[in-house]
This record gives C-alpha cells, structure tokens and sequence, in this order.
C-alpha cells in the first residue's frame, strides 16, 4: 500500500483515514444519531486492521464523546495510529456550539483532548473552523507554542481560505489544511488546492462521499427517513432537486465499479485522490461492515478515461 507524506511533516499517512464524527454519537447539533459504542470500536480496530494509519476527531465531535471512544479502541493496540483532532468549537450546557480561537480556550481545549485521548501528545493539532476571523492569529501563535512545548507534533487547518491560511503561514508552518471535497463539493479546487500544492502544504479532504451520499446505499426513500437528530436531514445535498441528480451521479459511479468490484463510495473517494494536492481523504465508518465495504479504496485508482467519463456526467 503507497503512504503519502502529509505536507512538512514526517510523518507517512495511508491514502485514507478512519473518521470519526459520527461516532460522537446523539445529543449535539450536528450529530448523525444515536450510535452504538462497541460497534465504534469494532471499526476502529477493522480500520486499524485493514492498514489504516491514522484517525482523524474532533474535541467537538460527540461533546468530547468521539475522542474518549478513539481512546478506548486503542487502548492495549501495540501497534498505534496516527492521530489528529481539532479545536476551536466550545458548547454549552444545552449543547449550542461557538467558535473561539482565544489562547487561554485553545490551551484548555489541548489539555482537556490530551486527557480524553490519553496521550501525551498529539499526531496532528487543527483549528477545526477560522471563527472569530479576527482571532485568528491569536489562535495560531498559541498552537504554535504549544508545539514548541511537545504538546503537539504538528499543527494544521482545517476549512480555511488562502487569505487565512498566508496569515497563519506569516507566523507558523502549516502543515496540512481539511477542507471538505467531494463529486458535488468543488468549492476548492480553483484557488485552494492549488495554492496548498504550491506551498507544500498537505491536504486531507472530508465528505469524499458527500457524507454517504455517494456511498451507493443512500436512497430516496433513505434520505426522507434519516433520523431527526442527523444533521444531514437539513443539507441540501439530501433535498430535491440535488437529491434526484446526486443520485444520477452516483449510477455512473456504480458503472464504473462494477467494472473492478469496487462500491461507487470507492470510485467517489478516488475521484478525489485523482487531484495531485490531495494527500489522503477521511472516510467516516461506524461499524466494522462498512469498513469491509469501503477498505478497497486503500489502493484502488481511476485511470485517466475513467475520470473523463465521470467529468461529463451532466444532469
């Protein structure tokens, strides 16, 4: 399996990542409903087994949930995954959620994701959301000092712009940004990427199946159903008219597969490794199934016909 380097750092990652924001579970405002904590770990430890190297949280995720289970599916792992997590997002009692970038916040939010992941330090450190805008610096330089003191290996972004990304640069290396990129996101393709190819800055992309949508086994009748507390009863990706053509789309995807028994989620997610500043792509799995169902794409690519066939799919 081909390991790509993640921007300035050492460290070599597989090609995917195991995602964990549904895992979090219920009770927060963008949760995917309720889920079951073995199963989590089942799908850590099929993730882990399949060759997946790193996993990717968030402090937010679950309100702290989602890390304290990445916890327990490594605990007693000899061999250990990379992994990286983010701050920036606080709630509340009541679970509302708001952005915060003050340097005494982001020095809790470490030392309280330290604690629930039980390390002692952390593979890959990100601002989850640039919010405040205007404290961005601030943030930054902290994060920083917190790699300087061993606390955090390295140090990324995740869904900012190229004018926020050069004002973290002026202070610190960035070694990697998130950005969401999928077959109907392309929002970073004309500016972004191409500036964090330029600077060697490495990119792990989220939602490289739309969040399921993709997958092949979203259905009409699926998305009308999807539970109340799941954020993505709201997006309009899972709404008509999107609905109808993402669909379509995913029947070329299927096409394709078909051709190398591979799922239209695998084809989705290679789509998005076909882009040269692309290191790795997050695939969120919440039971050991899915990851059997999605592992293909570990090593599977699209060859040049193939990505011009998907190009011109057309509603």
């Amino acid at each position: 399996m081909q390991k790509r380097r993640l921007g300035n750092s050492d460290m070599e990652i597989t090609p995917i990542g195991f995602g964990a924001w549904a895992i979090g579970g219920p009770g927060w405002e963008y949760s995917w409903g309720a889920q079951d904590d073995q199963d989590s770990i089942s799908a850590i430890h099929a993730a882990l087994d399949a060759g997946i190297n790193w996993i990717d949280t968030a402090a937010v995720y679950g309100i702290g949930h989602s890390e304290k289970i990445v916890a327990r599916a490594l605990q007693g792992r000899s061999e250990k995954p990379y992994v990286f997590t983010k701050c920036s997002l606080l709630w509340d009692e009541q679970g509302n959620i708001r952005g915060c970038l003050k340097a005494e916040s982001i020095r809790k939010e470490c030392e309280d994701s330290l604690k629930r992941l039980n390390v002692d330090t952390i593979d890959l450190y990100q601002v989850h959301w640039p919010n405040p805008n205007e404290d961005i610096e601030e943030g930054w330089t902290e994060l920083a000092e917190l790699q300087k003191q061993g606390k955090l290996r390295y140090i990324g972004v995740s869904n900012f712009n190229v004018e926020q990304i050069k004002r973290a640069q002026s202070i610190a290396p960035v070694t990697s940004l998130q950005p969401p990129y999928s077959l109907v996101a392309r929002g970073v393709e004309d500016e972004i990427l191409p500036y964090c190819l330029d600077q060697n800055i490495g990119v792990i992309v989220y939602s490289p199946m739309q969040a399921g949508l993709l997958s092949g086994k979203m259905t009409k009748e699926r998305a009308a159903n999807l539970p109340d507390d799941d954020w993505r009863k709201s997006s309009q990706h899972f709404k008509e008219p999107n609905l109808s053509r993402n669909l379509r789309l995913v029947e070329v995807l299927r096409g394709i597969g078909n051709r190398h028994n591979r799922t239209p989620g695998e084809v989705a997610i290679a789509w998005t490794l076909n882009n040269p500043a692309v290191t790795a792509a997050i695939v969120g799995f919440r039971n050991a199934d899915q990851v059997e169902g999605m592992k293909g794409a570990l090593d599977f690519r699209l060859n040049s016909s193939e990505i011009s066939e998907i190009e011109a799919f057309k509603e």
